[in-house]
């Protein structure tokens, strides 16, 4: 009869898997004690970064849309100033003042009885060419244009011939409600 003998120290299979599991086990609680806090920091980190950058992204949307819009407002009335006709001065008058407002509205509609005489008198008639405008600033509500308008005056100076010109024009702009209205109108012509 034969009998084997184990080596005093040898471990059965099983002590081995089982401390084996133990020591996986103890070495996974310390690591899930970690990773759960730091995936739900980063998790938190992340949202507020994707929300923070969706705000600015916003503004910066924004601002862009509402310089746009300025820049048409800006751009189609340009032509307004510049287009008009002795015979017909209440159409000028009513299309400068809609699309003026605050210090700008005030101060042309307190000058257009004197305006309306001069361009009466001279038989003054003004055509409106190339426009060219641009925005200097703009935020949500407030804007800074400029326009060169090309224009074409017959008058009894001019003796009924057209004469070409140029008509720069520096405009502040507000935002009223959901449109943009002129506040402030300056020119070579009309500094103070």
């Amino acid at each position: 009869m034969s009998t084997e003998l184990e080596p005093p120290h040898a471990e059965s299979d099983d002590a081995r898997t089982e401390t084996a599991e133990s020591a996986i086990a103890v070495t996974r609680l310390p690591l899930r004690r970690i990773t759960i806090p730091a995936a739900v920091v980063i998790t938190i980190i992340a949202v507020v970064t994707a929300s923070l950058l969706a705000v600015d992204n916003h503004r910066i949307r924004s601002r862009e849309q509402a310089r746009d819009a300025a820049h048409q407002a800006a751009c189609a009335y340009a032509p307004t100033l510049a287009r008009y006709d002795a015979k017909d001065l209440d159409t000028y008058f009513a299309a400068v003042l809609a699309g003026a407002t605050g210090e700008w509205k005030t101060e042309f509609d307190a000058t257009s009885r004197d305006l309306r005489d001069v361009l009466t008198q001279g038989q003054v008639v003004s055509t409106v060419g190339n426009v060219s405008c641009a925005i200097e600033s703009a935020d949500e509500t407030t804007a800074r244009a400029v326009a060169v308008i090309n224009q074409t005056i017959t008058s009894l100076g001019t003796k009924g011939a057209p004469a070409p010109g140029q008509l720069s024009v520096s405009m502040s702009l507000r935002k009223d409600a959901d449109r943009w209205l002129v506040s402030e109108v300056s020119t070579p012509s009309l500094s103070h």
